[in-house]
């Protein structure tokens, strides 16, 4: 079922892309921010042209068990669907740290601090709407991944996130 899922989204998001051949206006240049979700960062997009972006976000995820540090780098596709909200989608990897906290359980059982190396494919799709009066742009997206080495599968519903972004 959980597969399903993952494939029919996938497969209405594919479509969608194809069907929609109207072309986006990036409101600027240069958009840089923080983006907040399960992991959180800082994020910056520099638009190649009026419909296509590369995006870089450096992120932090932390708990009591591990902290993850991670460098990810996406190439975007941005679509119109009013006057300053548009969609977008797009595809990149990953690359960074993953390390395990050293603790003991409720049973008293020892858990030794540890490091991987944490490498993923990665996706990302969301709504933008860029502030009309504001140089602001606020967007929420969702960003699936795949890893490959560090907890190898495929995540998708921990990595909702809500980005807001100065353009210049």
């Amino acid at each position: 079922m959980k597969k399903t899922l993952q494939l029919t989204i996938i497969l209405v998001l594919t479509v969608f892309a194809g069907l929609n051949m109207a072309q986006a206006q990036l409101p600027s240049t240069h958009a840089i921010g923080a983006r907040f979700g399960s992991a959180t960062g800082v994020t910056y997009r520099y638009s190649l042209n009026q419909q296509n972006a590369i995006e870089g976000i450096l992120s932090v995820q932390s708990n009591s068990k591990y902290s993850r540090f991670r460098l990810v780098g996406l190439y975007e596709y941005h679509m119109p669907i009013a006057n300053d909200f548009s969609w977008f989608w797009g595809f990149g990897g990953s690359v960074g740290s993953y390390a395990g906290k050293a603790y003991t359980d409720d049973k008293g059982n020892r858990y030794d601090k540890y490091s991987e190396l944490a490498l993923s494919v990665d996706g990302i799709a969301g709504v933008e709407y860029k502030i009309p009066s504001a140089p602001i742009a606020l967007s929420l997206d969702i960003k699936p991944h795949f890893d490959f080495l560090q907890s190898s599968g495929f995540k998708i519903f921990d990595t909702f996130g809500f980005s807001v972004r100065y353009t210049f």
